[in-house]
């Protein structure tokens, strides 16, 4: 389906404040369906004056659809619906007589001209199925009233109100809790579901009648609720946005919507929504990322603990060999604590891999025993890599570089010709997969190396992890100068 900007750049000459202004009432037209019990198509005049686009369409929850089919994006002719043409010509909301039939469905219909800056930009067509009416209730009628009372404040220029929208996920709903208040901020009507949520706040008896700031101050601790302007503003019904009260165990958004049909402020229209369970869900969230966080700490510093353990016992080891392969261990060690420290700074169970690469090469460098000269340089980017994948992509590229460091530049220095090794380290995420090429300038293979019988252990760490541990597929072999080394791997 066509999007209301492609619709708006296609058929129509509205500019973009126009646009602008619609977009801020369609993300809170789902308040005036749900009130009116009524489907809502908001029509487009064509800029060539031929008639009228569907810009957008938004049903009722409040009550059944009068338009089973999906009409947005339709065209409909001047002239064809003499309502539309009489509500964008006049201005004026426009009703009609006798229902239309619709599959056998009566329905009423009715024309809002929506205007900005003093002139009409599109109307709105609301569509009530009239099966099943019967007597309303009380409630039906606040939510008539309040329907019509925006109707006029739409024909009138005086809605949508600027600031918060009422589209995100945890703005309050008609169905949540309804109360209506009068000019001095004093109950006349609140809803079952409104009169529940302040009764889990504490309220005894009724709302009706009472001044819905003062009772909240008594309910509601001070360390609890907003700021005294905030909340006079907001539940006296004279500021149009939202506010959180509660106690330890309850929640509620609160969110106000001034009356002012004429222009002059007839009262306020409040919902309120019962968010208790998702803000502890919150909290438990944030509770658990700080456990995470701190554990990853901690596997870090034990970590580095057993990397000094092992590089004292490398001092105090005789034989070479001995000595080595220490020295490799602290460097696997160092390579999984670099991972779990960036996790330890981590919002998400995600890491920025760039940083982690760039501080491996630093690393293998400064702990390599060549006397040549290595510089290890990043080309493009590895991206978030989860923690299950970046802990092993660590050791393999800590393992790759230090081959390509003491194996590519070894005895280098004794050459005529002094230069500066250089290991390229390219990262590339194509369609899925992540591709890493480590390439050195260095001396190259042996010629009679061959990948399936070497029996070092960096290259069957490096192997394992990447074919096995990461589902990936490795390969080694001679580059322009040097060694080329190259892993692709899945991404999650």
């Amino acid at each position: 389906m066509p999007s209301l900007h492609e619709l708006v750049r296609a058929h129509t000459d509205l500019v973009d404040d126009d646009v602008a202004w619609l977009q801020l009432l369609m993300a809170d037209w789902q308040i005036l369906a749900d009130l009116s019990f009524a489907d809502l198509v908001l029509w487009l005049p064509d800029r060539e004056g031929k008639g009228y686009w569907a810009g957008g369409q938004m049903r009722p929850t409040t009550g059944p659809t009068a338009l089973v089919d999906d009409v947005l994006g339709t065209f409909i002719p001047a002239g064809r619906r003499r309502m539309l043409d009489e509500a964008f010509l006049t201005g004026r909301l426009v009703r009609e007589g006798d229902p239309e039939w619709r599959d056998a469905v009566p329905v009423r219909v009715e024309v809002i001209p929506v205007r900005r800056a003093g002139r009409v930009i599109a109307t709105i067509a609301r569509n009530t199925n009239l099966l099943g009416i019967r007597t309303p209730s009380r409630l039906e009628l606040s939510y008539l009233q309040t329907a019509a009372e925006l109707t006029q404040m739409i024909a009138g220029g005086y809605f949508p109100l600027p600031g918060q929208r009422g589209d995100h996920a945890d703005s309050p709903r008609v169905g949540d809790g309804f109360v209506r208040l009068d000019p001095a901020g004093k109950v006349v009507y609140a809803s079952p579901n409104g009169l529940s949520a302040y009764r889990r706040l504490g309220l005894q008896g009724d709302l009706a009648g009472l001044v819905l700031a003062d009772l909240t101050r008594d309910l509601v601790p001070a360390r609890k609720r907003p700021d005294e302007e905030t909340l006079s503003a907001v539940l006296g019904g004279r500021d149009g946005r939202a506010t959180e009260v509660g106690t330890d165990e309850v929640t509620l958004i609160v969110r106000s919507i001034p009356l002012r049909p004429q222009g002059d402020r007839s009262g306020a229209l409040l919902l309120i929504r019962d968010v208790s369970e998702l803000r502890r869900r919150d909290r438990e969230l944030v509770t658990k990322d700080v456990t995470i966080r701190e554990i990853h700490h901690r596997v870090k510093n034990n970590l580095q603990t057993v990397a000094a353990l092992l590089r004292l016992q490398a001092r105090r080891t005789h034989a070479e060999d001995a000595k080595a392969a220490l020295e490799e261990a602290v460097r696997r060690v160092g390579s999984i604590a670099i991972v779990h420290e960036t996790l330890s700074h981590a919002v998400e169970e995600t890491v920025d891999f760039d940083e982690i690469a760039d501080r491996l090469g630093s690393m293998v460098v400064d702990v390599s025993g060549v006397e040549v000269p290595v510089r290890v340089v990043r080309e493009g980017s590895f991206g978030k890599l989860s923690s299950e994948a970046a802990t092993p992509l660590a050791m393999v590229l800590t393992e790759v570089l230090q081959n390509a460091v003491e194996h590519g530049y070894a005895d280098l220095a004794e050459d005529a010709e002094p230069r500066t090794g250089r290991v390229v380290v390219t990262a590339r995420r194509i369609v899925g997969r992540l591709h890493v090429v480590v390439e050195d300038d260095g001396r190259g293979l042996p010629e009679d190396f061959d990948v399936d019988g070497s029996t070092q252990l960096g290259l069957s760490i490096v192997r394992t992890l990447v074919e096995s541990e990461l589902g990936g597929v490795f390969e080694i072999g001679p580059g322009v100068r040097g060694t080329r080394v190259q892993a692709d791997v899945p991404l999650d």
